[in-house]
């Protein structure tokens, strides 16, 4: 899951290419669910098109949000665990340009990097029991142009074709909410999207997990009448849960919410139409 401060980006945003065997996965060569017309879905299979899905990254999250990146190569977000996950695209079937993007860092490569990227922000560890079949979602982002439901709706269904095709069950990741409010930085909106979802979507306490960098909510207000980025309210309506308070991320401007959706909570409208069960 990532940065949800733009209306289309959410998953580990935070979450150099030489792109690695995934002997262990199967169907990444399958596209995962009918797109809607006008956009094809794919999984990149070499380093040109992971450069593509960097490129958008970087757009989104330093053209638009401001996150001051540290990269090897110019225009281009990269980080140590690009060279671990599968990058999923989604393109403009008419120009081929990569216009949405997520990353996913499966169990087995999780282990091979050392960690999740969850796991820099955030004290995972009453999650242990979870990560046999547990993914983190990460970098999604939608390009400015192309922010309508049906991007997201492709990015998802190949997700969850993914998931039961591995035979994995959980989804973990870093929601963000901009620090920007009104042209300033500030964090009252994260701490008022936080102490509202704390009320209504919180997991149950054996899920809880601590950020490392905790936004100071108690110098905060969080009683702004504000709703959540809508991939948020996307990712609530199918079942996720918030795992604890934000940690904030300086290098992103943002504060990230720790959430966790799993296949088994999808209610039954999602199960059909992305599972057909």
């Amino acid at each position: 899951m990532d940065i949800a401060g733009q209306s289309q980006t959410l998953g580990t945003h935070h979450e150099a290419i030489a792109l690695r065997a995934a002997p262990s996965l199967r169907g990444l060569d399958r596209l995962g669910g009918a797109a809607p017309s006008g956009l094809s879905v794919s999984w990149a299979r070499h380093q040109d098109e992971v450069r593509a899905a960097q490129r958008l990254r970087y757009q989104v999250f330093a053209g638009e949000m401001g996150a001051r990146l540290t990269t090897p190569v110019p225009g281009h977000d990269i980080d140590l665990f690009d060279n671990y996950c599968e990058h999923l695209l989604v393109r403009d079937a008419a120009s081929g340009q990569v216009i949405g993007t997520y990353r996913v860092l499966t169990p087995v490569q999780a282990q091979r990097v050392g960690s999740t990227y969850s796991d820099t922000e955030f004290d995972l560890t009453r999650l242990r029991g979870m990560r046999e079949r547990m993914v983190e979602l990460g970098r999604s982002c939608v390009h400015p142009e192309h922010r309508h439901g049906g991007v997201i709706m492709a990015l998802w269904a190949a997700l969850a074709e993914f998931m039961v095709r591995n035979q994995l069950d959980t989804m973990i990741g870093c929601a963000s909410v901009p620090m920007l409010h009104h042209g300033m930085v500030c964090g009252d909106v994260a701490a008022s999207i936080w102490h509202q979802l704390q009320a209504t979507h919180l997991a149950p306490i054996e899920h809880h997990v601590r950020p490392r960098l905790p936004l100071p909510l108690d110098r905060l207000n969080g009683l702004l009448a504000v709703e959540p980025p809508a991939l948020i309210k996307g990712y609530l309506r199918m079942g996720a849960k918030v795992l604890g308070p934000p940690a904030w991320d300086p290098e992103f401007n943002s504060a990230d919410l720790p959430m966790l959706m799993r296949l088994a909570d999808l209610p039954q409208r999602y199960r059909k139409h992305f599972l057909g069960a």
